[in-house]
């Protein structure tokens, strides 16, 4: 079988969407089928593209079996609402112009956002017929709508956009089942609605006491408790009931709140934290594996945070990533979010109520109290069975497949591409 993705992040981008598109792409090459995968360089999440990759319009290499066609992209620093179309709208028409040019897949997957990516796959699906796949990692209209990231006259389009990629697709998949539903809400039939789900990185299943031990002598932390969120650093996150947090909790020397990563609400959360004199917190870059590694070893309490106004609009891979290391974890969140009953489901901590500081830290508080192994060895154990990596995997697999027998033949210019 012969796969086309388009997808605006990929590796060497290990959080979020980069995370997913491409343990599934070298899944699938692993599996003897030709991948190729139309993305940018990487930008994501500091919204900076290397030195090495500025100027450059394409690239092409080749890793673990996944062909990987790079085009240039528009990277806005800092990042607006209108920015952030024009970001997006300049990888929508590269990334058609680079695929265009590729021989006929049997099978094409745009991974959304951006949902402009519809475009893309209803023009090329049309013109090799071929069946496409449209991959939902996050429902941007109504991330957009909910947050009031863009005027009010922007979202009947976007939802437009939306409806049609939904009703070209011949399979529209997602993470979890609360996506699913929205998804089916909006008209979808129910047996066109898939769960792609993430899938647990069986490494971290092996991170070692040794490991934090060295990260807190490296980051000066030996005695700390130590509270982390860990990631992107962007307005759904609602970083500052962190602060709030951590403001509430002065008087304690030995509780310490770490925040990792970047994204476009960093520099405002950071200032923040400087005006009220935070001394308890403090922040660092992304960490490299070995680091990061350290990081959630060394952990008491991982944090997952979002605003109010988000539902189950999205499932933070940070999630998976955090029970799939053993980690305590804290969910300041929708009560009836996905993100909520995962963190219930498997016993590995607490859920409080979004933007309540002081919920948030008697949470941490009464965590501190227990026995914190318990939920680790909770944690751990939900995800190696959840997320299991050869279940996940296959399942997305035998999808694909099925999807690609139901294609009709090509026609004869389209047999070895242009």
């Amino acid at each position: 079988m012969r796969i086309l993705i388009l997808s605006i992040n990929y590796w060497p981008e290990d959080t979020g969407i980069g995370a997913f598109t491409t343990y599934r792409a070298e899944y699938l090459a692993s599996m003897g089928h030709d991948v190729n995968v139309c993305t940018t360089f990487p930008y994501y999440p500091d919204w900076k593209v290397t030195p090495g990759d500025k100027g450059r319009l394409v690239a092409g290499e080749q890793r673990n079996g996944v062909r990987i066609l790079r085009n240039y992209v528009y990277v806005p620093n800092p990042v607006t609402s209108l920015k952030r179309v024009m970001h997006e709208a300049s990888f929508v028409a590269g990334s058609f112009l680079r695929a265009f040019v590729q021989k006929r897949p049997d099978v094409l997957l745009a991974v959304s956002p951006p949902l402009g990516l519809a475009v893309s796959a209803i023009l090329l699906s049309r013109l090799w017929r071929i069946p496409y796949v449209f991959d939902v990692e996050d429902l941007q209209p109504d991330a957009a709508a909910e947050l009031g990231m863009l005027p009010r006259w922007a979202l009947p389009v976007m939802y437009r956009l939306e409806s049609a990629a939904y009703r070209h697709a011949a399979l529209v998949s997602t993470l979890t089942n609360g996506m699913r539903d929205k998804i089916i809400q909006k008209g979808v039939p129910q047996h066109k609605v898939a769960l792609f789900e993430p899938r647990a990185d069986e490494s971290l299943f092996a991170i070692s006491t040794a490991e934090g031990i060295a990260f807190r002598h490296k980051y000066h932390l030996e005695d700390r408790f130590i509270v982390s969120h860990s990631g992107n650093m962007g307005i759904k996150q609602g970083l500052d009931v962190i602060l709030d947090a951590a403001a509430m909790s002065r008087g304690d020397s030995s509780l310490f709140f770490l925040l990792v990563g970047n994204g476009s609400a960093r520099d405002q959360v950071e200032c923040r934290a400087a005006e009220m004199g935070l001394t308890n917190v403090r922040f660092l870059p992304l960490l490299d594996s070995q680091d990061f590694r350290g990081l959630l070893a060394a952990s008491n309490v991982c944090l997952l945070t979002q605003r109010k106004s988000v539902s189950d609009i999205v499932f933070p891979s940070k999630t998976v990533t955090y029970l799939s290391a053993g980690c305590a974890v804290i969910a300041s969140v929708n009560a009836g979010s996905e993100v909520a009953q995962t963190i219930r489901e498997s016993g590995a901590g607490a859920v409080v109520e979004p933007e309540n500081a002081e919920a948030l830290l008697k949470a941490v508080q009464d965590l501190r109290s227990s026995n914190l192994a318990d939920c680790r060895r909770s944690a751990m154990e939900y995800a190696s069975v959840r997320w299991s990596p050869a279940r996940v995997m296959r399942s997305i697999e035998e999808r694909l497949v099925a999807l690609s027998e139901t294609a009709p033949p090509p026609l004869a210019n389209q047999e070895t591409g242009r």
